[in-house]
Order: structure tokens, then sequence, then C-alpha cells
């Protein structure tokens, strides 16, 4: 009877298990992509241990997509035409990048640490090869804005309840296969105090799957097979207009 009572003193004497100061989660693991893909949204939640908002913690979420290789080249004319002149490679590109938050980053980092962290689109590390003006990564950030893949407060991070968060981030019909990064930091006194990292995969499933394993593995065989598809639409198309 005295060592019941003795653990039941201990235990009511033990400090409560802390909890965490940020916990994330997404809605989905993975994004398929068939032929009818127009675009999807991912969903990201979580809580907060301290209230979120005006003079509490702020939530910055960041999602990034698979490298790849970009060239962005200046079109000069020469003789009254259009031609290819100077050019810049940049050999790791994001292929994709969003950014969201209760504010913009720049209002919650030191600009230091917001360069450090790569947290906007004026932080993204991008070294290219070839001509260096400032121009070519202009046009590389517009290029990608325009198509969609790279975003700025793309959705702001709603709060409900003082310490729920959730946020989506769009995802055109052009993104690109592969895993994808999100990040979710909790900023206090302009310091990120706690980090959680996600992961998700974009894949093609079915028919766009079987299209694009053509288009690797047999390429001859996938261009002619276009060909015949595009011949095989115009015999039709000329037919049904003489019929009309």
């Amino acid at each position: 009877m005295r060592g019941l009572l003795l653990a039941l003193l201990l235990l009511a004497a033990a400090p409560l298990r802390a909890q965490p100061a940020l916990v994330a989660e997404l809605a989905q693991a993975s994004v398929e992509i068939t032929t009818g893909f127009t675009g999807a949204s991912i969903l990201v939640f979580g809580t907060a241990a301290r209230p979120i908002g005006p003079n509490g913690d702020e939530i910055l979420v960041v999602a990034t997509g698979p490298g790849q290789p970009v060239v962005v080249r200046r079109r000069v004319q020469v003789a009254g035409l259009w031609v290819n002149g100077p050019a810049a490679r940049f050999p790791d590109v994001p292929g994709f990048y969003a950014i969201a938050g209760t504010r913009p980053p720049w209002e919650m980092l030191p600009e230091p640490e917001r360069q450090e962290r790569r947290l906007g689109l004026d932080a993204l590390n991008l070294r290219g090869t070839g001509r260096q003006a400032p121009a070519f990564r202009a046009a590389l950030v517009e290029l990608k804005q325009k198509e969609g893949l790279w975003a700025e407060q793309a959705s702001p991070v709603a709060v409900a309840g003082g310490q729920l968060f959730h946020a989506r981030l769009p995802l055109p019909d052009t993104v690109q296969t592969g895993d994808y990064t999100v990040q979710v930091l909790l900023v206090r006194q302009a310091r990120v105090v706690a980090r959680q990292e996600l992961i998700f995969r974009v894949e093609r499933v079915g028919t766009a799957a079987q299209i694009n394993a053509l288009a690797r593995q047999a390429p001859a065989l996938y261009g002619l097979l276009c060909v015949a598809m595009a011949a095989f639409a115009g015999w039709i198309g000329s037919i049904l207009f003489r019929r009309g």
C-alpha cells in the first residue's frame, strides 16, 4: 500500500510532457497526373502550442519542387529577323516554388536570415553560367511566375481558434513529376523556433504514365505515332469538310 501511494505521489509530482511547439501535416501524400489533369492544390494544416497572430507566433509554409536546368535566351533582331542571342544557363532551378505565411517573410524575419533560408523569390540561389546580367535572372523569375510554377503569398495562411492553421498551395497543370518538399516554419519574435519538413510526390498514372514511358523508352516510335495520329486527324477533318 505504501508503495502504491509513493508511486502516485511521484506521478503527480512529475512534469507534464511538453506539447510540441509545432505540428504540421499534409492532407495528401501524392498528386496523380492523368490525361485530363488540370492542376491541383496541396493542403497543409497544423497547430502551434502558442497563439498565432498579432504579437504571437507566426507561420511560414514553403514548397519546393525538383531542381532542373533552365536556359534563358534573349531574342535579338538581325536583318529584320528575330534570332536567339545571348543566353544564360541556370543548372539547378526549382521546378516549383511557393511560399505562404501569416505575413510575408520579409515582414517576419531579419533580412540576413531570410536570405540564408531562401525565403522569397529574390532570395533563391539562382547562379547561372554565361551572361550574368540581372536581366536574365529577372526574366527567369517572370517566366516561372507566368507559368504558375513560382509564387509568393500564393494563398495566405489562415488561422482558426488561435492555434490551428492551414494553407492551400496551387499546383498548375504543367507541374513536373518527382518528390516535393514542404517546410513549415514557426516564427517567434523574428526568429525561427521550430521547423517541420513534409514530403509529397507528383506522379503520372494510367494512360498519361504509359505515354510518358513510351516517349522516354522509345522516342522514335513515339514520334512516328504522333505523326500518324496527326495525319489521321487531318484526313478525318478533310472528309468532314468535304461533306459539308
